[in-house]
């Protein structure tokens, strides 16, 4: 056997060895990437009803925003409403009952100003005799209709 065979046939060894090698390269690529797959099926199977649980609460939590908004609007039409009558309340209560009170009061203070103004009279006319002296000359009004006859308006 000659120095160039045995060469060859260490050349035709490592082929086949590189050969052998990448074929087992190609396996075990096959079976990490069919192990992937496997995982992330398994992963997607898990996660699914995750997803689908956060869809669920997105869809409550969107749901009791409206209702919360809705009753908040309600709310806020009832405190309206009744502020709203509260002061027409007021208002009617100040018209029927507080304005014939304050006529009913100014009534009072005419007659307690009138019987004040009779015994003051009366107490004087009883303490001091009465006055000969002159009588008093009326003063014209000064608020005629002949002062003020240039005045138009």
């Amino acid at each position: 056997m000659n120095l160039s065979e045995a060469f060859l046939g260490l050349i035709a060894l490592a082929v086949l060895a590189m050969a052998a090698g990448q074929v087992a390269a190609v396996v075990l690529a096959a079976r990490a990437a069919r192990r992937l797959g496997e995982t992330v099926t398994r992963l997607e199977e898990n996660i699914r009803p995750i997803v689908a649980n956060v869809e669920a609460m997105s869809a409550d939590a969107a749901r009791a925003t409206a209702m919360a908004t809705a009753q908040v609007e309600k709310a806020e039409r009832l405190l309206s409403d009744a502020s709203r009558r509260v002061e027409d309340t007021m208002q009617a209560v100040q018209r029927t009952i507080l304005g014939p009170a304050r006529d009913g009061m100014a009534i009072i203070q005419g007659i307690k100003a009138a019987f004040t103004a009779f015994r003051d009279l009366s107490s004087r006319s009883k303490s001091r005799p009465p006055s000969t002296g002159p009588v008093p000359v009326a003063v014209p009004d000064p608020g005629s209709d002949d002062d003020h006859a240039s005045f138009i308006g």
